[in-house]
Formats: C-alpha cells, sequence, structure tokens
C-alpha cells in the first residue's frame, strides 16, 4: 500500500490562526495500514511555525495538508486513535508521500516531535 493523499484539502478561514476543513481530507497510510478521514468541519491552526523571519520564510506554508492530517490525529478521538509517536511518524510519511525536500520535512517533523507533546490528546475532533 503506497502512502498518499487521496482528496484535495479544501479549507475556509475561521480567523487570522484558525482554518475549518469545507470537504473531508482522506489520506492512504502505509504505516497504519487503513485510509484516514480527517472530517469535515474540522479546525486546525495548520503548521504551528514560529513566526521568526527565517523560520517562517523558510518552513512556513509548506505542509499544510500534512498539518491537518497530524492535527486530527493528535485529537483525543480521533480515527484511528493513535500514540504521540505514531502521530508524528504519520506527519513524517505523509511529507515524504508528497515528495517534500528532506530540508522540509525532517526539520518540520522535529518540530512537532520537540513542539507536539503539549498539545497531544487536549482536544476533541468534535467540540
Amino acid at each position: 500500500m503506497k502512502a498518499r493523499f487521496l482528496t484535495q484539502l479544501n479549507l475556509e478561514n475561521i480567523d487570522d490562526n484558525l482554518w475549518k476543513l469545507i470537504s473531508p481530507l482522506r489520506y492512504r497510510s502505509a504505516l497504519l495500514n487503513k485510509i484516514v478521514e480527517v472530517p469535515a468541519g474540522f479546525e486546525t491552526d495548520l503548521a504551528s511555525v514560529p513566526r521568526v523571519p527565517i523560520a517562517y520564510w523558510f518552513w512556513g506554508g509548506r505542509v499544510h495538508r500534512e498539518a491537518v492530517l497530524h492535527d486530527y490525529l493528535y485529537r483525543i478521538d480521533s480515527t484511528p486513535v493513535v500514540s504521540f509517536s505514531v502521530a508524528n511518524r504519520v506527519f513524517l510519511e505523509a511529507a515524504n508521500a508528497r515528495k517534500k525536500a528532506i530540508l522540509i520535512r525532517y526539520p518540520m517533523f522535529w518540530g512537532v516531535v520537540l513542539g507536539g507533546y503539549f498539545s497531544y490528546h487536549k482536544k476533541k475532533v468534535r467540540t
């Protein structure tokens, strides 16, 4: 099973840092051996890249699909429910599937590993 996104990302901006999915985002994960569907209506802040000029210039806005999938898998009631480590590895798998450059995908991966601990399983998909 080859990892890939099965649908396009279709978002609506709610406010400065919050977006809502207009239609489901579907991703086939080789790591999970299943299709993950992020439901329409899901709210995300996309990738939380610090607004430090050089960091944001280099990594900001580069992994929107991957960030939505990752945000979803961090929720306590996602389907499937996965561990912190697996959610992060699926993020990396998705970035690799979309052929993101190694200098984009690995720094972003380590960013979610190091910065994501405090948000893992803190929110629900449906509030």
